[in-house]
C-alpha cells in the first residue's frame, strides 16, 4: 500500500511539472486526431494494441490533418490530444502555433508511404490521366484555351474538352476539403504537378512564388470539384452511385475496394503497391502522426503505443499494417525513425 502511494506520488509530481493538474493526470487512456488516411492504419494499432497490453484502448478521431494539428497544438493537458495523424508533414506555422500554446516538444514519426488514387466506378470506364489533365480540369483558373500566356476562369466543362482521348463526359470529382492533408497532398503533387508542365507559368515561380502558388494550387469552386468530407469511404459509396464522377483518396482505400473501385493510372502508370514503394507513381506522399513529448510520463501506455507502431510486425515489410495498404518505408529508414522514437528526438524545423 506504501508503495502504490509513492508510485500515485510520483505520477502526479510529474504531471504537475508537465503542466497538468492532478484532475487532468487522471485520464487513463491515450487521445489521438487527425488524417483520415492515418485513421484506419492507427485503428489497427489502437485495436492490438488495446488486445495485448495492460493499458485501455486508444480513443482514435478523424478529424482532418489540419484539424487534428489545430486540436494538438492548442496546449497541454487532458483536454488535448496526445498524438496526431497527418498525411503530410506538420507545417513551421502550425509549429510556431504549437510553441504559443506550450506545445515546446514534440516527437515526428513517418510511418511510412500511401499513394492518392483518382478512381471510379467498376462500372464505368477506367480513366487514363495525365498531371495536366488534372491541372486543366479542377484549377480555379488556366491558360487561354485560344493560347497565349493569359490565364483565364477555367471554362472547361467535359474530360474530352480538357483532353480528346479523355471520356465526353462532365467534369465531376468528389475529394476531401481544405482542412485534409490529402487533399493538401493532392493540391501539390497532382495539381501543381500539371501546372508547371506549361513553361511560362513554371517560370512565375521564380519572379512571383505566391502568385505562381495561388494559380497552382487553387482549385475551382464551380461544382466541378465537390468536397465530400473527411470520410474517404464515403467517397467510395458515392462513386458506386455515380458511375459518372471521379474521387480523390488515399490508395489504402482503394486496395481495400477492389471490388467497388478502380483507379486511374498517372502518366501511364497504375496506384498499385509497387508502383507507389518504388517511387514510379506520380502522386504518392509520406505519411505521419505527431507526439506531445509533455504527454508521455503523463498518459498510461505512451511509451509502449509507440513502441507497437514502430515495430517491424507492425509497419515492417511483412508487417501487418501492409496488409491494410501501407507503403512500408525502406529498412534504414525505419530504423533511424524507430531510433528516434526510442529516444523521444525533439522535430527541429
Amino acid at each position: 500500500m506504501k508503495i502504490k502511494k509513492l508510485v500515485v506520488l510520483a505520477l502526479a509530481t510529474s504531471s504537475l511539472a508537465m503542466g497538468f493538474t492532478p484532475a487532468q493526470a487522471a485520464r487513463d487512456h491515450i487521445s489521438i486526431v487527425g488524417s483520415s488516411t492515418v485513421y484506419p492504419f492507427a485503428t489497427v494499432v489502437v485495436e492490438r494494441f488495446g488486445k495485448t497490453t495492460a493499458f485501455k484502448t486508444p480513443k482514435v478521431e478523424s478529424t482532418g490533418s489540419g484539424g487534428g494539428l489545430k486540436l494538438f497544438c492548442a496546449g497541454v493537458g487532458i483536454e488535448h490530444p496526445d498524438i496526431t495523424n497527418a498525411s503530410r508533414r506538420i507545417k513551421k506555422s502550425e509549429v510556431e502555433k504549437c510553441h504559443k500554446n506550450g506545445v515546446d516538444e514534440i516527437v515526428e514519426v513517418k510511418i511510412g508511404y500511401d499513394g492518392i488514387a483518382i478512381a471510379n466506378s467498376k462500372k464505368a470506364t477506367k480513366f487514363s490521366l495525365e498531371l495536366r489533365d488534372l491541372f486543366l480540369a479542377l484549377a480555379k483558373n488556366v491558360p487561354d484555351p485560344k493560347g497565349g500566356e493569359r490565364l483565364v476562369e477555367n471554362p472547361y466543362k467535359t474530360w474530352k474538352e480538357v483532353n480528346s482521348k479523355l471520356p465526353n463526359q462532365k467534369i465531376e470529382v468528389l475529394g476531401p476539403p481544405p482542412t485534409s492533408g490529402t487533399r493538401d497532398a493532392f493540391v501539390e503533387l497532382a495539381l501543381e504537378g500539371g501546372c508547371k508542365t506549361f513553361k511560362w507559368i513554371k517560370a512565375m515561380k521564380k519572379k512571383d512564388k505566391k502568385a505562381y502558388k495561388r494559380l497552382c494550387h487553387t482549385v475551382r469552386e464551380d461544382g466541378a470539384y465537390i468536397e465530400a468530407g473527411e470520410n474517404d469511404n464515403l467517397i467510395v459509396q458515392k462513386l458506386q452511385a455515380n458511375p459518372n464522377a471521379l474521387g480523390v483518396f488515399g490508395f489504402s482505400f482503394l486496395d481495400q475496394n477492389l471490388d467497388k473501385v478502380q483507379g486511374s493510372s498517372i502518366k501511364g502508370v497504375n496506384p498499385l503497391f509497387e508502383s507507389i514503394a518504388d517511387g514510379s507513381y506520380p502522386i504518392s506522399r509520406p505519411l505521419y502522426f505527431y507526439v506531445k513529448k509533455a504527454h508521455i510520463n503523463v498518459i498510461p501506455g505512451m511509451k509502449a503505443y509507440l513502441k507497437e507502431f514502430t515495430s517491424e510486425k507492425a509497419w515492417g515489410d511483412e508487417g501487418y499494417l501492409s496488409d491494410r495498404g501501407l507503403i512500408p518505408m525502406p529498412k534504414a529508414e525505419r530504423n533511424q525513425f524507430s531510433d528516434d522514437v526510442k529516444h523521444l528526438k525533439k522535430l527541429d524545423m
